[in-house]
């Protein structure tokens, strides 16, 4: 007697467990394709974005003109804000003048400061999906291995009741339930494959941005950036030295 190996046989046979695993392996796998093929086009937006843009920042008049160059590199604009912010807020508060915790702390910890919060945005950003990929690249073979454990049970089941245990009634239940097996790895090899890839991408892009970080605070707290703004301090400081001995 001939036997059907396909999905539609296999779920006429199944029942209720086997439903629901097949449809929770379903459910993993397009999560699975719809973060791999999202991550796949941010990661390739950001190298397209990035060919000449960190040059031409250093080349712009100012900061201002050179966070235009990276419009479209969000993680390393973010760098440029979150500095530039901290400068100006450190800049903001005179000398004498009741200013909150941060704006007291000396101007290179508080860009260290700053940057650093943008650097765990920006990994959190890239880290964005990556324990779903992780988490069904390991989960699915199992969850495929318990719909075959399964099937073969529910086969063996419908077999002990009938009696018809010869290999034309055996082969066709036990071999729909492998597929269940078949379905849990073709799930998993892709997330695992995405997962490692994009691991290798965001620590070269965390290179990237570690580098472009520390540039940033020579910049803002060595430069010509922030020698302007010790002599505006220096220039205040002496006006209020002046006020209070005319005092």
């Amino acid at each position: 007697m001939a036997f059907n190996l396909d999905m539609f046989s296999f779920w006429q046979q199944g029942d209720a467990v086997s439903h629901a695993v097949l449809i929770l392996l379903v459910v993993m796998s397009i999560t699975s394709w719809t973060i791999i093929l999202s991550k796949s086009v941010q990661l390739a937006w950001w190298q397209h974005a990035n060919g000449g843009a960190l040059d031409r920042f250093w080349q712009a008049q100012n900061i201002e003109a050179g966070g235009l160059e990276l419009a479209r590199m969000l993680p390393f604009r973010l760098l440029v804000q979150h500095g530039n912010d901290a400068v100006q807020h450190y800049n903001s508060h005179r000398p004498g003048m009741q200013a909150h915790l941060d704006a007291q702390l000396p101007l290179t910890e508080l860009v260290t400061r700053a940057l650093r919060q943008a650097l765990n945005r920006a990994n959190a950003d890239l880290e964005r999906g990556q324990v779903f990929l992780a988490s069904i690249g390991s989960v699915s073979p199992f969850v495929g291995l318990l719909g075959t454990v399964w099937g073969i049970y529910h086969a063996l089941a419908v077999i002990g009741a009938t009696g018809q245990a010869s290999l034309d009634k055996v082969a066709g239940p036990v071999g729909e339930a492998l597929i269940m097996t078949a379905i849990g790895l073709f799930v998993a090899i892709p997330a695992v494959l995405a997962y490692n890839a994009f691991n290798r991408v965001q620590r070269l892009v965390m290179a990237d941005l570690d580098g472009f970080a520390h540039d940033l605070l020579m910049y803002f707290t060595m430069g010509s950036h922030a020698q302007k703004i010790s002599d505006q301090k220096s220039l205040v400081q002496k006006t209020l030295d002046q006020k209070k001995v005319g005092a």
